[in-house]
């Protein structure tokens, strides 16, 4: 792409180019056309301060390319100040370029640095992650035998506490069954305790009725032989 400074610099030599062209074309047209013509278009211009009516042809000619010349040194003057400039804005911008280049080299410097130290540490990583992962298999490995054999113990004592499970069932139950049979047997004794204690109760309070009867009887019999009891054994005593 070409600068808005570029392009009227081009547009400038692009019109001073066709201005020459038509210089060029009109010096002809003035050979042609005869001397008086010719006066007339360089008095015109005052590109020349000699009088060109006392001139021939071939003066003419010469005086014609030596004003070509002059316009040609001032179009190249033109131009190697547009070149100047150009050159000058150029090196500018190449300065300018140089200085971009510079830190962005500096930039890429750390940037490399720092993909360096992160490819560093990205590697530090997985090798980390890869010796994890090999103890981690072996752990699998590992683990998977024990788990194996666990499953084994496992379900060993699984069929062994089914059969104590149904062997606690049966005893439970059986224990349950002697429970009954010890509790109505309990409740039966209970029952003849109890009737056995009415009766003894019974027994009792006719044993002591019947206590109280021969004690009653007894006083009675020994109660009217008290006085003469007394004068026997006085009379004997004497």
């Amino acid at each position: 792409m070409f600068s808005p400074f570029q392009k009227k610099k081009e547009q400038q030599q692009s019109r001073e180019d066709l201005g020459i062209r038509r210089d060029v074309e009109e010096p002809q047209e003035e050979v042609s056309a005869g001397p008086a013509k010719a006066e007339q278009n360089d008095e015109s211009s005052g590109s020349v301060l000699i009088n060109k009516g006392h001139l021939d042809k071939r003066s003419l000619d010469l005086v014609f390319a030596v004003e070509q010349m002059i316009k040609a040194k001032q179009h190249v003057e033109m131009s190697h100040n547009d070149l100047q400039d150009r050159l000058g804005h150029a090196n500018g911008q190449i300065d300018r370029l140089n200085r971009d280049l510079k830190n962005l080299g500096k930039v890429i410097e750390e940037r490399e640095k720092s993909i360096l130290d992160l490819e560093k540490r990205l590697s530090d990583k997985n090798l980390k992650v890869d010796q994890m992962m090999d103890d981690y298999r072996e752990l699998h490995a590992t683990l998977s035998g024990e788990i194996e054999e666990l499953k084994s113990v496992i379900e060993l004592e699984r069929q062994n506490y089914a059969g104590l499970l149904q062997k606690h069932n049966e005893t439970t139950a059986e224990k349950n069954k002697k429970i009954n049979e010890l509790e109505e047997k309990n409740t039966r004794l209970e029952a003849e305790l109890s009737q056995m204690k009415q009766k003894f109760d019974a027994l009792r309070q006719e044993k002591t009725h019947l206590l109280n009867i021969v004690n009653d009887f007894t006083n009675r019999l020994t109660s009217p032989f008290a006085p003469n009891t007394s004068s026997i054994d006085g009379g004997s005593s004497d």
